[in-house]
C-alpha cells in the first residue's frame, strides 16, 4: 500500500509537472526579429490586469518584462513573452509589447541610433485591424530603417540618427513606425517576426544643410566653422571640413571623406 501511495503521489506529480508545461507552451508566444547587421532590439512587454478583474499592482512594480535589456552584451534573437501574469495576486493580461531598435555605427559607445516599433495586443480586434497568421503559425510585420547624418559639436564629428518607418511586405512606406495588432486568442504557440531592412542611401537629418553632388555630400559653411547650425542660406560654394565617426578628420565630402581618394593598384 506504501508503495502504491508514492507510485501514485509521483505519478499525480509527473502529470501535475506535464501539464504545467502544456499550459506554458500555449500561453506564450515567440517573438523573434531579422535585422541587418549591427542591428539589435530591446522588447518590453508591458501587462495590464486581465478583463474583468478590479485588482491593481501596488505601484505597477514587476508588470513589464524587458528582454534584451543588455543588448549590447546578452542579445538573444528570440523571446518567449507570457500572455499571462499573476504578479501580487492580482490576474494580468499582455497589453503590448514595444520594441526599441538600435543600431551601432562607430566605435564609440555614444555612436549608435534607435526609433521604436510596437505590437498592440487586445482581447478583441476589427478584423481589418489584426495581423494574421500562415499555416507555420508565424505572422510577420516589416519596416525600413535609415540613417540621417549630421555634424555636431566643435569639430563637427558626424553623427547618425536612426529613422524606423513601418512597411508593407513589398517594402512599401506606410505610416509610422513598425507595428502590428493582434488578439490574445491569436498567440498562444504562434511566432511573431518583424523583418526590417536598411535603406541603402543615407540623408542629412536637417534641410538645407548639406548640397549633393554626384559622388556625394558637401557641408555648409553656415557663417563660420563655429557655426552649429550652418544653414546653406543659398551659398552653395563655400563648404567646410568634418569629421567621420571612425577618426578621419578633413574630410570634404560624406560618406567617402575625400573626393580624390587614392586608388591602390
Amino acid at each position: 500500500m506504501k508503495h502504491l501511495i508514492q507510485y501514485l503521489i509521483a505519478g499525480s506529480s509527473l502529470a501535475l509537472i506535464a501539464g504545467c508545461s502544456v499550459m506554458g507552451k500555449s500561453s506564450t508566444f515567440i517573438f523573434t526579429a531579422d535585422l541587418p547587421p549591427n542591428f539589435f532590439y530591446k522588447a518590453t512587454a508591458v501587462y495590464v490586469p486581465a478583463s474583468g478583474e478590479s485588482c491593481t499592482v501596488p505601484g505597477g512594480r514587476n508588470t513589464q518584462v524587458v528582454f534584451n535589456r543588455k543588448w549590447r552584451r546578452e542579445y538573444q534573437q528570440n523571446a518567449e513573452v507570457e500572455l499571462y501574469r499573476t504578479v501580487s495576486g492580482c490576474p494580468l493580461m499582455l497589453h503590448s509589447v514595444n520594441l526599441d531598435v538600435y543600431a551601432i555605427y562607430g566605435k564609440s559607445i555614444s555612436d549608435f541610433g534607435t526609433d521604436f516599433g510596437k505590437i498592440a495586443v487586445r482581447p478583441t480586434l476589427d478584423e481589418r485591424d489584426k495581423d494574421t497568421f500562415n499555416v507555420e503559425g508565424e505572422s510577420e510585420f516589416y519596416g525600413q530603417c535609415q540613417w540621417l547624418f549630421r555634424t555636431s559639436g566643435g569639430l563637427r564629428r558626424i553623427v547618425k540618427i536612426l529613422d524606423c518607418k513601418d512597411t508593407d511586405a513589398q517594402g512599401n512606406l506606410t505610416r509610422g513606425h513598425p507595428f502590428a495588432a493582434y488578439t490574445l486568442d491569436q498567440l498562444p504557440g504562434k511566432t511573431v517576426r518583424l523583418k526590417i531592412k536598411q535603406a541603402a542611401e543615407e540623408e542629412p537629418y536637417m534641410g538645407d544643410t548639406w548640397v549633393k553632388f554626384p559622388n556625394g555630400w558637401k557641408r555648409c559653411m553656415g557663417e563660420s566653422f563655429e557655426d552649429q547650425d550652418a544653414f546653406c542660406n543659398g551659398n552653395h560654394k563655400d563648404f567646410s571640413t568634418f569629421r567621420m565617426p571612425d577618426g578621419r578628420d578633413t574630410c570634404t565630402i560624406y560618406p567617402d571623406c575625400m573626393e580624390n581618394k587614392e586608388v591602390t593598384p
